[in-house]
């Protein structure tokens, strides 16, 4: 396994004619000239992230944020624009794909239609094993031309007929060696093997021939297979299997290299809410088997809490925070993550603070905790966004620093309740309130909503950062 490094990740795709500049290009400041030629879009700036070895990292943000991107960067199939990528102590940049030891699931699946789910699985396993043959075989045939003392290279029509007669007499050399079976050549008996394979491969199980390679990439696919539970669909096409299946498959596909690195681009999208859910868990708990670093990309941020060791929050090609889970939804570093983490969302309101902890709003005040002093000193008389989650909004008799509401949407999921209320003298101000289950409330009743002053969380309006208490 590999620690993954990210170096101040550029990526920039050019304009097509007449196409407008991303507004993300002229707001964001840039380092990189490459990124800020008007005659490009700027999709990736400035990302510098570290995925340690064998952790589980959840890169995830809105549509066309850049995490898709990001992750065919790592892979090798986008060339970066400026900046580095380490897979342990090797750097990638200028590698292709099948040299970097990294494996990817796609978000459909990319299955070969043609191929059993058996070949599906061994496919990557054959590619690799007989490149693996071939550079020992070119490596030996180098070394052989070395002590014959080849005298040049044969050029024209008389070379060409040369060179068909030498492979002629290799043939009848390999046939005649396997034949006596005298000896294996390390150089020729692979390449028989192949041809014996790929000859006797449509005959019946017990007439098939098998070289020690293809037993050892059939050993490993079995025990993929049982690890995906998916032995008994390995003689199945994929247009025979169902999207949880055809999922485990594309999974099985890329675990049976075993990789350094495991890439993921939404994987579970395709799949229905109750699959998903059951998925979800077997890729975190066959992660935490393989112990294999994985960068997986995701739009839900349910999954995300859910799934990852840390989470890469990102929006408009820039990454906004890393952090854990809990640490995310609890100490959010700005307004756009503390926005997009929690279902439902977080509430913000526009609130005027006065020292020494007094916060003022048209319909409701209240005096702040102490830990909040030193942090608010420089905002006195100035206005600050006030956050406060669903789940700490209760329902309370009418006073001075609570909120009166209008209900307008009563949303029952038996565990519990969801209300979409509006203010009462701002009927454009909504909000949504968590509640218990038992407490029965009818659409056009009117709550006063008192908030938990322990779990709010305040921005700076201007450059939308969060302030945080000093404790």
């Amino acid at each position: 396994m590999a620690k993954v490094v990210l170096e101040n990740i550029y990526k920039s795709f050019p304009l097509r004619q007449g196409e407008q500049e991303k507004e993300a290009n002229t707001v964001a400041e840039s380092v990189s000239p490459a990124a800020d030629r008007p005659s490009s879009n700027s999709v990736l700036r400035r990302i510098n992230l570290t995925v340690e070895d064998g952790e589980f990292m959840v890169l995830v943000g809105p549509s066309g944020c850049g995490k898709s991107t990001l992750l065919r960067s790592i892979a090798g199939l986008e060339v970066l624009t400026a900046g580095n990528i380490w897979v342990g102590d090797l750097l990638v940049n200028d590698l292709p794909p099948k040299d970097r030891d990294i494996a990817m699931v796609f978000q459909n699946y990319a299955l070969y239609p043609h191929l059993t789910v058996y070949d599906n699985l061994a496919f990557g396993l054959r590619r690799s094993e007989r490149e693996k043959a071939e550079g020992r075989r070119k490596k030996e045939e180098g070394r052989g031309k070395k002590e014959e003392g080849r005298r040049g290279k044969i050029q024209g029509e008389e070379g060409s007929i040369q060179k068909i007669e030498k492979i002629r007499n290799k043939v009848e050399e390999v046939i005649n060696d396997l034949a006596s079976n005298y000896s294996k050549d390390p150089l020729s008996y692979p390449l028989f093997e192949d041809f014996l394979g790929g000859a006797t491969r449509k005959l019946p199980p017990g007439l098939r021939y098998l070289s020690e390679r293809e037993k050892a990439v059939g050993k490993r696919v079995r025990e993929v297979a049982e690890l995906l539970q998916i032995e008994s669909l390995l003689n199945r096409l994929p247009k025979q299997l169902s999207g949880g299946q055809k999922q485990r498959v594309a999974l099985g596909r890329a675990m049976a290299r075993n990789p350094e690195v495991f890439l993921m681009d939404e994987p579970l999208s395709n799949l229905d809410a109750k699959l998903r859910a059951e998925t979800r868990s077997q890729i975190v708990q066959l992660q935490r088997q393989l112990g294999t670093t994985t960068i997986y990309v995701t739009h839900d941020q349910t999954e995300a809490m859910t799934m990852g060791d840390r989470i890469a929050i990102m929006k408009v090609g820039q990454i906004q925070q890393v952090a854990r889970p809990l640490e995310l939804y609890n100490k959010p570093a700005n307004l756009f993550v503390a926005e997009f983490i929690g279902s439902p969302p977080m509430n913000f309101l526009l609130v005027e603070f006065s020292a020494p902890l007094l916060i003022s709003h048209p319909q409701f005040r209240f005096t702040l905790p102490d830990i909040w002093a030193k942090s608010l000193q420089q905002y006195d008389g100035r206005g600050l966004i006030l956050g406060i989650r669903p789940e700490h909004l209760s329902i309370n008799p009418p006073a001075t620093k609570n909120l009166s509401v209008q209900v307008e949407i009563v949303e029952a999921l038996g565990h519990e309740t969801y209300l979409g209320v509006c203010l009462t003298d701002a009927p454009a101000v909504r909000m949504q309130v968590r509640v218990p289950p038992e407490r029965s409330i009818r659409v056009g009743e009117e709550l006063w909503l008192a908030i938990a002053h322990d779990k709010i969380h305040l921005f700076d309006p201007d450059t939308e950062l969060a302030i945080f208490p000093v404790r």
